[in-house]
């Protein structure tokens, strides 16, 4: 099955796997329709494919008007909306847990062929964490409205503009130290956005993913602080690094939520207890046929903005 010339309605599509995403569906030839708040803010994409091949509209996903508007002439869905805070009319249950089973009822009446769902791994109905649990929430009533539908878990996304390795290198350049969460022990497996990009590609093209749920890592497991000391030496910066029991972070996190974009929360405290690696037991990238992209492969290239002499920064 092909993408070309087929539209795919991507929900939320202006992000950072957005981005990936629009790009690689224009090369695969797809005709791409892109629901996201601020069309002007994202008019960034159109020039990725050929004139008229991209549409960025302006609406708001928690409006079935507008939803049904981006999702009318789609062959395909897929839904990238995921929040780690609340912000305006977007909370956790609407964002979440609700709008997979809207998207899905309107899917439905346009006859489209396939949803495809980007959760987190760690989503579980009986998470401590929100976040988790709304996640979760929202793959079972997916799944129970368009079982054919695909879900994909990853675990943190990597790549240009990302928000560990970049969001970290950016403190780097004006804190004296680093804080070292939950004792720096959590484990991550990285997985590259381009990876997470083809996962969506071939789940919309192969038709045995369906009513199936992917866990997707990177090929190798590293701890918080590991990640971090990463970060420093891809920088050439030296830091403290100083661990934070998540006791001590409880209040500094709730009186962080009143900002518009908090750098950490209580929810995302409790995330930090649980180690974000993919499942044995679980379906994974290696399914796709594809082989995950290490970060040696891409962190040091994106990084080098924040080194000294840049890329030409002796090694």
């Amino acid at each position: 099955m092909q993408l070309r010339n087929k539209t795919v309605c991507i929900i939320g599509g202006s992000g950072f796997i957005g981005r990936a995403l629009v790009e690689k569906l224009a090369r695969a030839g797809a005709r791409i329709t892109v629901l996201t708040r601020n069309a002007v803010r994202s008019k960034n994409l159109k020039p990725v494919g050929d004139v008229g091949q991209i549409t960025v509209m302006s609406g708001d996903a928690l409006q079935d008007d507008d939803l049904g508007r981006a999702i009318q002439s789609a062959d395909y869905v897929v839904n990238l909306v995921g929040i780690f805070h609340p912000s305006g009319k977007q909370n956790f249950e609407n964002a979440q847990a609700e709008l997979p089973q809207r998207i899905a009822k309107i899917a439905e009446q346009a006859e489209v062929t396939k949803i495809v769902q980007i959760s987190a791994i760690g989503s579980d109905l009986n998470a401590a964490s929100t976040y988790y649990r709304t996640k979760a929430e929202g793959e079972r009533s997916l799944l129970r409205f368009a079982p054919n539908s695909t879900i994909l878990r990853p675990s943190i996304v990597f790549g240009p503009g990302d928000g560990f390795f970049d969001r970290f290198a950016r403190m780097a350049m004006i804190a004296p130290a680093l804080p070292l969460l939950a004792g720096g022990n959590t484990k991550f497996q990285p997985v590259y956005v381009g990876d997470v990009a083809e996962s969506i590609i071939y789940c919309l093209s192969n038709s045995q993913t369906d009513g199936q749920i992917y866990e997707l890592g990177g090929p190798s497991i590293y701890s918080f602080k590991e990640l971090l000391v990463y970060t420093l030496s891809a920088i050439g910066k030296k830091r403290a690094l100083i661990p934070v029991p998540i006791f001590a972070m409880q209040v500094p996190a709730a009186m962080a939520s009143i900002l518009p974009n908090p750098p950490i929360t209580r929810d995302q405290l409790r995330m930090l207890d649980t180690d974000n690696i993919v499942n044995e037991n679980m379906l994974d990238i290696t399914s796709f046929g594809i082989t995950p992209q290490p970060i040696e492969a891409h962190v040091p290239n994106y990084l080098s903005c924040y080194r000294q002499g840049g890329i030409f920064a002796s090694s």
